[in-house]
């Protein structure tokens, strides 16, 4: 049983949804952060990037940074650009891109859960991001942006939720700078609530698409805020933590492809040679190349595109059967010297919402010498990976559309 439970969300006005909503925080460059706070200078973007107020340099995550995040959130408040619904409720939440649409809801889940492992994981956090999010959770007393969740899709779940959008009125209907449209619908109907909330009863376990530092910070702020509270029961909002759910067989994940600076040392014969031990190599004329099926790579090299295909897979592991733990494990670390991909400067990942052609550019324009076109990893193959309690390599998914930020907010 999964706790999938409504709440009072704190939220824009029908009229300020567009100039308050925003990318999330960790997409954006500081240049992009100021443009569109300069553009519209209500956005949420002055509580999830409030350093964009300071000047140039300013530490993110000094003390002050994180109390005029405060102060904006509270002043936003005050001046009637925000507000808290008065009953707990449901958000319906549609994206629509590209033709394609995934429908989910807001809502909040439980600490509890998460810590007990039944909200499962498939990446490690760091520490540095994870007091970044805590210190921000607390200083704001709200949790600005959702956990993005999913589950094995139910079609009782999905009838539901198409009930409850022919039933209820849109609140909110704006399109993005990406071309994403993004709807919402409250569901408050205290039948209603309790329809969908027993829906989700069936369901065991959640799994973390995207977010594990902002859950891994929920679970430390409801430990700090415990301590604090002597008369501490455990239904206190700090308890659940924002979430964003939708059934997994609409999510879209896209290929997250590399690009490396140098060959370690060796010639392009060399080089191909050493592949050639455990993947089969042909020479392709489809340029740019994409892979159509898993175990697959696209390689550009001295202006030539390759297909490599792994001799052997072991599908024993989870782990072991995803196309990116081959690559780094036959390829890129023996080949390449490339040992810790999080921090070798020497490799460098685009994400698949910039297209395949990006990486010929990467090579012929801005000396990096070889790219890989990786075929994207199925959301099975995530499941997989949290259900035997195991870890992703680095740079496995990319999630298209991203979430907005600021549509709906959790005061805790």
């Amino acid at each position: 049983m999964s706790i999938v439970r409504p709440f009072k969300g704190l939220r824009p006005t029908g009229e300020k949804v567009e100039s308050f909503a925003c990318p999330p925080y960790d997409v954006l460059e500081d240049s992009e952060v100021k443009e569109i706070v300069s553009k519209k200078p209500e956005s949420f973007l002055k509580v999830t990037r409030a350093e964009v107020e300071f000047p140039e340099g300013t530490d993110p995550h000094s003390d002050e940074v994180y109390k005029r995040a405060g102060e904006n959130l509270k002043n936003f408040e005050k001046e009637g650009i925000i507000f808290q619904d008065e009953t707990p409720a449901y958000y319906l939440y549609r994206e629509t891109w590209r033709g394609q649409s995934q429908t989910g809801l807001f809502a909040t889940v439980s600490v509890d859960e998460y810590d007990k492992g039944l909200i499962k994981k498939h990446e490690l956090t760091r520490q540095d991001k994870e007091d970044d999010r805590t210190r921000h959770i607390t200083l704001l007393g709200a949790q600005s942006g959702p956990v993005f969740l999913t589950f094995k899709s139910k079609e009782t779940i999905k009838n539901i939720l198409s009930e409850m959008l022919e039933k209820y009125d849109k609140e909110y209907d704006l399109t993005d700078e990406n071309e994403v449209r993004h709807e919402l619908w409250v569901v408050n109907n205290e039948e209603d609530v309790k329809k969908i909330q027993e829906s989700f009863s069936d369901i065991e376990k959640l799994y973390i698409a995207d977010g594990h530092h902002r859950a891994a910070a929920a679970s430390r702020t409801q430990k700090l805020m415990k301590e604090k509270n002597s008369n501490h029961v455990g239904n206190e909002e700090y308890n659940y933590f924002l979430a964003a759910i939708f059934p997994h067989d609409e999510l879209r994940v896209l290929d997250y492809n590399r690009v490396v600076k140098d060959l370690n040392g060796l010639s392009k014969d060399e080089f191909i040679e050493k592949i050639s031990e455990n993947f089969e190599i042909t020479e392709t004329k489809e340029t740019p190349y994409s892979p159509k099926e898993l175990h697959t790579y696209g390689m550009y090299l001295d202006k030539k595109w390759y297909i490599l295909k792994p001799k052997t897979v072991d599908e024993s592991d989870p782990v072991k059967a995803l196309d990116v733990y081959i690559l780094q494990n036959y390829l890129l670390d023996p080949i390449l010297g490339i040992k810790n991909p999080r921090k070798d400067s020497r490799i460098h990942f685009l994400g698949g919402i910039r297209g395949i052609g990006v990486l010929e550019e990467w090579v012929d324009n801005k000396d990096w010498k070889v790219a890989f076109s990786m075929h994207p990893t199925p959301l099975e193959q995530l499941i997989d990976v949290a259900d035997a309690d195991k870890v992703m390599p680095p740079k496995s998914t990319w999630f298209e559309p991203k979430l907005r930020s600021g549509l709906v907010i959790h005061k805790i």
